[in-house]
């Protein structure tokens, strides 16, 4: 007798289970994990209510209503259900983990900037030089005993205008033409001595073993608090400090000397100058303008 029962019980039991897996599969939208508890998503339909729902999912209603705030339920809406049961890692979807493919950057070659090809020495006669303020082709060209048309022809030259501070290779016609050219100061409007001046130069040194430096160009003075009005003084880009400069004023031949102690940097008001003043040294040469053309000489030990 109690076999036939447990016979007949059994499939009803699997039938039931069945169709409770089913009205789970039905009614549940999802599940969540809260702290390794099962959470159900139950999506309302018209009959529900927090009696029902927790009837159906074996739960305290009133643990029902206190998880979701008591909050009024509405068809369509979903709430959570939370539950004993253990959450189960193999009941959620898997996760298909898309592999990145990295791809090398790829790395360009920059070619470095392109800048002007200087003009190749094709010869032992070729030489660089500095256009000093005044110059023209032509006098460059006479100087080194070359043309005006050979010199634009070595630089490439679209024009026979040059400007001060322009370097540019000349080809001399004689042998005894030096090949370097030394700035004896930095700025354009300087003379500019060769290796040659400087070897006549030294012919002209005085017992002291100084040797004169003679250049030409814009001088301009200043009211500064750091040099006294009062006081023959100067700056100079590279005269030591210390060195008295021999200054003339071309334009009414007056002459004075002033003592360097310090010198300038390029800037707006000190463009294409050779020398900055005091008003004194400018009052003693005569100047009637805050820029004039001067003529300066100093005994100079670094030849």
């Amino acid at each position: 007798m109690k076999l036939r029962t447990l016979l007949f019980l059994t499939p009803l039991l699997t039938i039931s289970t069945s169709l409770f897996a089913k009205t789970l599969l039905t009614d549940s939208v999802g599940i969540e994990n809260l702290d390794g508890k099962k959470v159900i998503l139950h999506k309302l339909d018209p009959k529900d209510n927090y009696y029902s729902i927790g009837r159906r999912y074996n739960v305290k209603p009133g643990d029902i209503i206190k998880f979701n705030n008591n909050a009024p339920l509405k068809i369509g809406n979903i709430i959570k259900v939370p539950t004993d049961r253990s959450f189960v890692e193999a009941s959620k979807p898997a996760v298909v983990q898309q592999k990145t493919v990295v791809t090398p950057p790829v790395v360009t070659q920059q070619s470095p900037e392109q800048q002007p090809a200087a003009p190749a020495n094709t010869s032992g006669s070729t030489q660089q030089y500095k256009v000093s303020a005044g110059e023209t082709l032509y006098s460059i060209a006479k100087r080194f005993n070359s043309t005006v048309e050979d010199i634009t022809k070595l630089n490439g030259l679209t024009s026979t205008t040059v400007t001060p501070g322009q370097v540019i290779q000349v080809k001399s016609g004689t042998a005894d033409v030096p090949a370097v050219v030394r700035p004896v100061a930095k700025r354009d409007s300087t003379t500019y001595m060769t290796s040659q001046d400087s070897a006549d130069s030294k012919l002209n040194a005085n017992r002291y073993g100084l040797f004169e430096k003679s250049e030409k160009g814009v001088a301009t003075w200043i009211d500064d608090a750091s040099l006294d009005p009062n006081k023959k003084l100067v700056l100079h880009r590279t005269a030591p400090i210390g060195t008295v400069i021999k200054i003339t004023n071309p334009m009414t031949s007056k002459t004075t000397f002033a003592k360097v102690v310090g010198r300038f940097t390029e800037s707006e008001a000190t463009r294409d100058v050779i020398l900055i003043m005091t008003k004194n040294v400018a009052e003693s040469i005569g100047a009637l303008d805050k820029r004039i053309h001067v003529n300066i000489s100093y005994g100079s030990p670094n030849e």
